[in-house]
């Protein structure tokens, strides 16, 4: 118990570690002896090690026959490895006050760990968290009850408006492609044990593994710590890159009905890569687009002039291939087609006159200003050195990061904008629409 709100302590306090990082991150790297990438940021402010595993092992590697192998992978590795039970995993951990973390997302699958740096806490916290990533057990049992749950909530979310949105909106952008997959009680069903173990063994290599790591924590201390994280994980090559996606062709719109009173609308079409020239660009445009909130022209245009929506965003979602440009948004159903119709001319309009200089200033001045809020706790340094490791971005990302936005020019914006998207052929998908 002491042990816990020792670290909910140090947690609450960890803004104070981001003084130094603010000033920028150095952010050291190599490779194990086996092929794993590793990334270190050294901080010695709080006696906390946060560390995190990423792999290639995400969503867009399932097969559709059986989607949902990846997601269970990776989950029923936290419920049972080296012989202990998910209960007795819990346990031990919490004696120790470690937190085990950890999501998954199309693209990668990552396991995250915090600890107190102090040895006796911390090689016990990391000893569980080894067997984790190195001797998943998949018990039949637990695989049981996890699939009747998944089942359960995959059916729930088929009745929600907003998710029955979000996976046909994914489907009508990526069509065949593996960003386009989507988990349904029929794939989940016929997972079995050995497809769990086969999508490991293909997937949770060590030479396509990242390993990052920020804390109270030496070179030397972090080497031996990365050595011992990759030494027992499969043998298996790096995964393939996932394919290239490939433009619509054409306009497509589907409508679902719906009971709900609200109408679910998204529109888009594939956006950027990790890494892509275009991004600043875009993302500074964005931000007057749609992803800067009450500042944003759709906020204005569609909502506070006309008052046709309950909200409306945009955002790119940069990933290791074409990741989606979307707007969003929800209204009453009778004013669905009036909302739609506005949003789209807002958009090209947009695409066609560009920004004005007064909005990019406003917009940069925003993203610049808010960016320290990015980098005020380990947490957040750990995630983006997950990111800068597993898509290859250049060590200095962080440290260029307000340089960068703040080169960027009205005429690139309305540049990139015109290139990387086209208003003629995005995909629309409307839950919910219609009078009725």
């Amino acid at each position: 118990m002491f042990i816990n709100r020792f670290l909910k302590a140090l947690v609450a306090v960890a803004s104070l570690a981001s003084l130094q990082v603010q000033a920028g991150v150095h952010i050291q790297q190599w490779q194990t002896s086996n092929g794993a990438e590793v990334y270190f940021v050294e901080n010695h402010d709080l006696p906390i090690i946060d560390l995190s595993v990423n792999f290639s092992a995400g969503n867009a590697r399932d097969d559709q026959p059986k989607a949902g192998v990846a997601g269970m992978t990776r989950y029923l590795m936290t419920l049972g490895a080296a012989g202990l039970s998910d209960e007795v995993i819990a346990q031990r951990l919490a004696e120790v006050g470690a937190q085990l973390g950890g999501d998954i997302d199309s693209d990668m699958a990552s396991f995250k760990l915090r600890s107190l740096s102090s040895a006796p806490e911390f090689e016990k916290a990391l000893g569980i968290y080894t067997k984790i990533l190195q001797k998943p057990d998949f018990p039949e049992a637990v695989l049981t009850r996890e699939k009747s749950r998944v089942i359960a909530s995959l059916k729930e979310a088929a009745t929600q408006p907003a998710s029955i949105a979000s996976d046909a909106f994914m489907k009508a952008l990526y069509a065949n492609h593996p960003y386009g997959l989507d988990s349904t009680p029929e794939t989940v069903a016929p997972i079995k044990r050995e497809d769990l173990q086969k999508f490991y063994v293909n997937y949770y290599g060590a030479k396509g593994a990242v390993i990052a790591l920020i804390g109270d924590i030496s070179r030397d201390q972090a080497e031996k710590i990365a050595e011992s994280i990759s030494s027992g994980l499969p043998s298996a090559e790096k995964p393939a890159a996932i394919p290239e996606v490939v433009y619509p062709e054409q306009a497509s719109e589907e409508r679902i009905a719906h009971p709900a009173k609200q109408s679910h609308i998204l529109l888009g079409y594939p956006g950027v890569k990790r890494g892509d020239a275009d991004y600043f660009p875009l993302y500074v445009g964005n931000y007057i687009l749609g992803g800067g909130g009450f500042v944003s022209r759709l906020t204005e245009e569609v909502r506070e002039k006309r008052g046709l929506v309950y909200s409306v965003y945009s955002y790119f979602l940069p990933m290791a291939q074409l990741g989606p440009f979307q707007i969003g948004l929800q209204t009453k159903r009778e004013q669905s087609d009036d909302a739609l119709k506005l949003v789209r001319e807002t958009l090209a309009n947009f695409i066609n006159k560009g920004v004005t200089e007064s909005e990019l200033k406003a917009a940069k001045q925003n993203i610049t200003g808010g960016f320290p809020l990015r980098l005020d706790s380990n947490a957040k340094i750990l995630d983006y050195l997950a990111v800068i490791g597993f898509y290859k971005l250049p060590l200095t990302y962080l440290d260029d990061f307000n340089e960068q936005i703040n080169k960027v020019t009205a005429a690139q914006i309305k540049d990139a904008f015109s290139r990387r998207v086209n208003p003629d052929k995005m995909v629309t998908v409307i839950v919910a629409g219609g009078a009725n």
